[in-house]
Formats: C-alpha cells, structure tokens, sequence
C-alpha cells in the first residue's frame, strides 16, 4: 500500500528542546488544508504535487463522518471517498499527515461532519458524553480509526499525528467526561505511541474547555493576531513542547449575499515567516478550498456557505500569486523540490448551452407520499438533504389575499408556495415567515422545502429540515399533509428529466422547474466554469453530478466550477438546471473559461 518499513520510524515530542522529533531528529512542518470530500478523485494527485512542489513537508486533512456514514450502519470508503488511496498518494507523494477525525470538524461542511441521522434521536446533545451521541459516534470512530492505525508514522505510514475532536472549546458544552471518552477509544485503536492534540481559538474560554490531560493542546489564528501574545496563551496550556498554528488562515470563508472573502497575500507570506522563524509548526488553513458540490455546504445561523476560500490553490486547482509567495517564504527554512511547479489545468469555453423546461416536480417521489396529519420534518422521513414538497388543500375559500404563516419560524430553509400549479413566492427562515395566498376551497397547495445545509458551528448545530411547525393561514392550523421526499438527483443520474423536445414552447414560468439539455462534445473533456445570467437560485447537474448551489441574485459567486472529469469528450453532455423562482426567458447558461467570484448581485 505505499508503506515502508515500521522497524526505525517514529514521531514524538521532544519536551526538553521544544519541538517534534521525526526518527530521533528534530522536524518542524510545514503544512496546508486540503479536503478530499470537495475535490474530484482524478484530481487529488494534481493538488497534492502542488502542495508538495510549494515546499509543504505534510498536509492536514479533516475527515467528515456524515460523507461516509450518510445512513446509519452504512459506510462508503469507494470512489471519491477513498481515504487510504488518498493517504496513498500524499505518501507517495512525499507528504506527512495531520489527521482531523472529528468525529466533528466544523470545516463549513454540512452539521460540522456530523450526520444528520443523529436527529432523530429529538432530546440528543450532540458532542457531549450523551449516550444517544457517543454510542453511534464511537461506532464510527471503531471504523474509521481501525483503517488509519496501520497509517501511523510509526507503522510505516504517513500519519504523524491525530487531532481528538476539533475546537472543542467554541461549543456550549464544556463535557470534559466527553473529551475524556473520546481520549479513550483514540488510544483503544490507535495504540500509545501517536501524538493525539487538540486545536482551539486564540481564548481563554477556548483553550480551558477544548484541552485535556494526555491530549497535546494547540492553537489557531489568523493575520490580525500577534503572534507572540498567541503563542504565550498555548504556552500557558503547554507549558514545554513545540509551538504550533494548527489553522493559520490564508483566506476565509464565503457567505452568499457578502462580497468575496480575502485575506492579504503580503499578510499571509509575512506572519508564516515570523511563525517558521521562531520555530513553530504551522498548517496554512486552507491550502486548496476545494469545492461544496451537491449539499454538503454548511452554513451559519444567518447564512450559507460556498467554498474558494482565497487560498493559495484556487477552486479548480491553480496556483496564485499567494501560493508564489508561499513557496518564496518556505525557500528560506527548507530545501523545497527542485522542478517546476504543475501548471493551471487546461479549461474550455464551450459556449452557451439551451434548456428546455422538463416537468413538474410531483414525479420525482417515486415511493409515494407519507400522509400526516401536521408537518414531519426531513429527518423524520430520513431525507437528510435536498427537498421535500409538502401538499395540502386549502380548507376554505380565501377570495381576498390571506395571510399564510409560520408562527414558529418553522421554515427550514427556503419554501416556495404554489396554489394549483401557480407559484405565490417564498417564505424564507428567519427572514420572510408571512405571505398572502387567494384560492378555493379545496385548491392544491404546494410548499416545496429546501434544505440549504445545516449549521455546522456553535450552539445550533441541531439543525432540523423542513417544516417544523404548523403553517397558519388566516385562523386555520393546515393539516392532512401529503409529504413528497424527492429525490432529484437519482432521477438525474437515471435519465429520467431529458428535455421533452415538443416540450420546446411551454412558457417559463415562475416558481420550481427542470430544465434540461446537452452540451454537445468537442474532443474536450476539460475544466469550465457554468454561468447562469438572469437565473436566480437552484442546483445544477453535469451528467449525473450534483454541481451545488448557484444563487445568481445573492451573489458574490456568479459560476460554478465544472471539473474535466465530470465531463465527456466523446459523448453529448446531459445538463439539468433546477431553478426555484423564476428561469429567464433565454434558458441560456454559459460555459466559460474562468470563474467570476465576486459580483454582488447582477443585472438580468
């Protein structure tokens, strides 16, 4: 598998003279972020050569458990979710490991990496010593951790080291009996001799809630901290040992409806200088941000998620200025590879594609409805993502615009109302929670529930789906609900939403519609990036992958990026574009050659 021989190897902390020891001599790391759950397989190779080519002697790799146990008991280590071919190639590489099992990670990922079947349990406290929590969460960690024991250094893998948890101290909880468990079946299955350490924020809070006894305790900060003020808090925690930036960050997240986040490259290249000269160990936070395809974003309480994260590897894998000075830095406390750096990937511009509107939603539910007498939320279904219609009739007439409400705030995340086919407008959580419906006794009432990815930091990582409270209109509570989980992307992987080529003239049309059509093939099967001008918000699929979210009028991300292998070079190329509020009349989308990451808004 890659490995070499065990007899010699070992990774310890030297306490007398303040560093790591690597086989007896003392090692400093230099280190980068990189997830393979946001970057296509074929490329893994690519973005890790490039790391390696910037002078980086080890890489820092969280491991999401919802991403390979998305039903309980079920675990997927194939295809894209190969951790050890992954480990593999970084060890051929020449790449050491920081390993972040979680088993939360925050990493702006759907629920922090935690599964949303989790949920079902209602009174579950999630990361604390719970039982309903740390019984399927040690279950998970028997699987996971037994694959990386023989990955350790000192089994002659690539694994240096292993975090226990992640920023621990950022959550309510405080349960030192949970971090305690957790100590337990880290060394239960990974032995005595690997280095376990936590990783919090620059807090006193942070750092008295996140550390244990036995566990190696480090820290994170960005630019706009001093480096020795930071440095004297981890020594406070860890008194001898090496200094160590778990997370420094090189760039930062990107919310929808902000501008484009960015962190300085002069700010950057100049603190990882001071760090290394002092003699810390550090990982660059993110190295390549990679990509949230399908509905594995995460959000905040008050907003969602993409990722680029300004880092030094773009999106689709290129090297930036950031990484040149990077690598300009490392130069002077290591020899770095000879050879030139891998260049960008090709990308193509193939033009503009047209769609055609497919069908109506309700077909997408091939089991059927469950019938309910209130709303169930997703969970309760196990439809953990993506988006459920709810149906229902209206009680009476309502001749006059009558308000429809969600008294509770219930609407988890986004729903789009129709009466009889004919969409009314949205309701929105936290944001739009009343809307007027007109209609007759007994006309069909639609509310289509997208789930826009669960807060995957602080207090409110138990984020329900869907609706989780009674809809009101006028006086009466709406019942006898018929609750639809669609699943759209099996429908797209089996075929089943081509373009009706008849089906040409139907007019656009407000409200929740699939179109499709084909992006015929050029010999090419290289990177673009999709544009969707005049489009507002929905999904898009490139054959039978889930592309994620654009959301054109929020803004500040106008494409999104289709990697080449997501592409065929000799076969017509299915395109299926969910829109949820209104298709131009175009139904056009553009196939570029770069992406656009920061326009707020547009103009259609």
């Amino acid at each position: 598998q890659g490995r070499t021989s065990a007899d010699s190897r070992s990774f310890s902390i030297d306490y007398k003279n303040n560093c790591f020891q690597k086989d007896g001599k003392p090692f400093q790391y230099i280190s980068g972020s990189i997830h393979y759950s946001r970057i296509p397989r074929e490329y893994w190779k690519d973005r890790l050569l490039k790391m390696y080519m910037t002078g980086l002697n080890a890489i820092q790799v969280y491991v999401p458990w919802n991403f390979h146990e998305t039903v309980q008991g079920v675990f997927n280590f194939a295809g894209d979710r190969d951790l050890e071919y992954f480990l593999n190639l970084a060890n051929q590489t020449g790449l050491l490991v920081i390993l972040r099992p979680g088993p939360y990670i925050c990493a702006e990922w759907e629920m922090g990496g935690l599964p949303a079947w989790l949920l079902q349990k209602p009174n579950i406290i999630l990361r604390s010593a719970d039982t309903e929590y740390l019984k399927p969460a040690s279950e998970w960690l028997a699987v996971l951790l037994t694959k990386m024991r023989p990955w350790l250094y000192q089994n002659g893998g690539n694994i240096i080291s292993v975090q226990v948890e992640n920023e621990y101290g950022s959550y309510f909880a405080c349960d030192y009996n949970y971090m305690r468990h957790l100590h337990t079946v880290f060394r239960l299955f990974l032995g005595e001799d690997v280095i376990l350490f936590t990783t919090d924020g620059n807090t006193d809070k942070e750092m008295i809630c996140g550390t244990l006894e036995g566990l190696y305790a480090t820290i994170d900060f960005g630019t706009d901290t001093n480096i020795t003020a930071a440095f004297i808090r981890q020594r406070r925690f860890e008194p001898k040992g090496p200094l160590v930036n778990s997370e420094f960050y090189t760039g930062w997240l990107d919310h929808w409806g902000d501008k484009h986040a960015s962190v300085e490259t002069v700010k950057v290249s100049k603190m990882l200088g001071e760090m290394l000269f002092m003699g810390a160990s550090v990982n660059m936070y993110m190295f390549e941000g990679g990509t949230n395809f399908g509905y594995w974003n995460g959000k905040s309480a008050i907003s969602v998620y993409f990722y680029d994260y300004n880092a030094p590897l773009s999106e689709a894998g290129d090297p930036t200025d950031k990484l040149l000075a990077i690598r300009d830095v490392i130069k002077n406390f290591r020899d770095i590879p000879v050879g030139p750096m891998p260049p960008a990937t090709p990308k193509f511009a193939y033009g503009f594609v047209t769609l055609q509107k497919v069908s109506l939603l309700d077909t997408l539910s091939p089991q059927g409805p469950v019938r309910s007498q209130y709303p169930l939320a997703f969970e309760e279904i196990k439809q953990y993502y993506g988006f459920m219609l709810y149906r229902t009739t209206l009680p009476r007439d309502v001749p006059e615009p009558t308000p429809l409400i969600s008294p509770l705030n219930g609407i988890h995340d986004c729903a789009y109302v129709s009466v009889n086919g004919v969409y009314q407008g949205l309701m929105e959580r936290d944001t739009a929670l009343v809307m007027n419906v007109t209609g007759q006794q007994g006309d069909q009432l639609d509310i289509l529930v997208e789930n826009m990815g669960r807060v995957n930091f602080g207090s409110y990582i138990n984020d329900k789906k869907g609706l989780l409270g009674n809809l009101i209109l006028g006086n009466d509570v709406l019942t006898d609900w018929s609750i639809y989980p669609l699943d759209i992307d099996t429908a797209v992987a089996n075929g089943w939403l081509q373009a009706d080529q008849s089906g040409s003239a139907m007019e656009a049309g407000d409200g929740p519609m699939i179109y499709s059509g084909t992006l015929k093939s050029t010999g090419l099967a290289w990177d673009t990036f999709v544009k969707l001008n005049g489009w507002n918000k929905g999904q898009v699929w490139v054959n039978e992958v889930n592309l994620g979210r654009y959301w054109t009028q929020r803004g500040p991300q106008q494409t999104l990026y289709v990697p080449g292998p997501f592409l065929s070079a000799t076969q017509p190329n299915n395109i299926t574009v969910l829109e949820l509020e209104r298709a131009p009349s175009h139904r056009r989308i553009l196939f570029m050659d770069r992406p656009q990451l920061n326009n707020t808004g547009q103009k259609t």
